[in-house]
């Protein structure tokens, strides 16, 4: 019993020992949790002063300030930034300013809010908002069904410039625009600002197209048009309209120019030169459209070089043409050229 008891009491000495150390250990965690802990009290405010305004033809440009009773802090912020019409859209930034295109007919809204950059923990600030409001307008009044093409041409005149591009918009009429309705076109590339001076109009001498041999569009543009059409009436007010196109999807590009052909015994061969555009040969695909009159089939084949030769068994007139387009490895897929005008090789069907 005496040893027993012996044990007991110097188990009870290790506890009382070890006691003040755990406790310390188990201290030092809470501090260390209470530290990974996100403050609760830190609250982000949400920016002020947000306002939008049209700053051009289709754009407009975002702003915002921080919130000047924001509590400082090492948190680095950021603005969470919603687009809510015409097309909803977000986005983060660090910045306090965007520029963006945009149609602005059906009018512009948007909202913005703080966020934590680098910290999740924290929860982001309430939203703000502003708005455009539509352009005011007899509704059925504006025109519908704008489309726009543009060609490329070799220009002799200069050589800071030896190709320009043309413009080529066409439209309907308002389904409820009155008889003495007028449209007025112009458009906007980057920083150029142009009014159409050539119209077609309809039988009641309202404009329906517009006509720019010469515009300020770069023959090798990737970026975005802008089209807007207004007008005047002594009976309504008339709404007005815009449109956004991407320039590889609305460039008509030049048939291949000079397409020959010729027949040596069993072989076909067809040679042309690329289009008349900015853009260097490798950057074009063919298309090649050969009619066996003889047989009445069409054979068509895929090319990347400006030179086709086949093989044929019989004797036949042949019908060729030859079309292109400028190839994804140097722009974004956009419309084919027209045909080239037939040529005939071979003898008589």
């Amino acid at each position: 019993m005496v040893i027993r008891n012996e044990r007991i009491n110097r188990r009870r000495q290790i506890v009382i020992i070890m006691a003040p150390e755990l406790l310390i250990l188990l201290g030092a965690a809470v501090i260390l949790q209470a530290d990974l802990l996100p403050d609760k009290k830190f609250l982000l405010l949400p920016p002020v002063n947000f306002t939008i305004k049209a700053v051009n033809l289709a754009q407009v440009l975002l702003r915002w300030e921080p919130n000047p009773d924001q509590e400082q802090s090492n948190i680095q912020l950021g603005y969470h930034v919603k687009i809510n019409a015409p097309q909803e859209e977000d986005y983060e930034t660090r910045n306090t300013e965007r520029n963006l295109i945009t149609i602005l007919h059906k009018g512009f809204s948007a909202s913005v809010r703080t966020v934590p950059w680098n910290d999740h923990s924290l929860q982001a600030s309430s939203w703000v908002s502003a708005e455009l409001k539509a352009p005011t307008g007899s509704p059925g009044t504006e025109i519908v069904n704008l489309t726009c093409t543009t060609n490329t041409k070799a220009d002799n005149y200069t050589h800071l410039r030896p190709y320009q591009v043309s413009l080529h918009c066409t439209w309907l009429v308002g389904k409820d625009a009155p008889d003495d309705t007028q449209y007025f076109l112009y458009y906007r590339y980057r920083s150029w600002i142009e009014e159409c001076q050539e119209y077609s109009k309809d039988v009641l001498q309202r404009n329906v197209a517009c006509w720019f041999p010469r515009t300020f569009i770069n023959s090798k543009g990737r970026d975005y048009l802008a089209v807007y059409v207004n007008g005047s009436s002594k009976e309504a007010a008339i709404k007005p309209f815009d449109q956004l196109f991407a320039l590889h999807a609305i460039d008509r590009v030049n048939s291949p120019a000079n397409v020959t052909a010729e027949i040596k015994g069993t072989c076909l061969s067809i040679h042309w030169e690329k289009p008349v555009s900015a853009f260097p040969s490798h950057c074009f695909d063919y298309e090649v459209k050969i009619y066996n009159a003889k047989k009445g089939y069409f054979q068509t084949e895929k090319m990347t070089t400006n030179t086709l030769i086949t093989i044929i068994d019989d004797v036949s007139k042949y019908y060729i043409q030859v079309r292109a387009a400028v190839s994804p490895v140097c722009r974004a897929t956009g419309l084919w050229s027209e045909w080239s005008r037939p040529i005939y090789v071979g003898g008589t069907s």
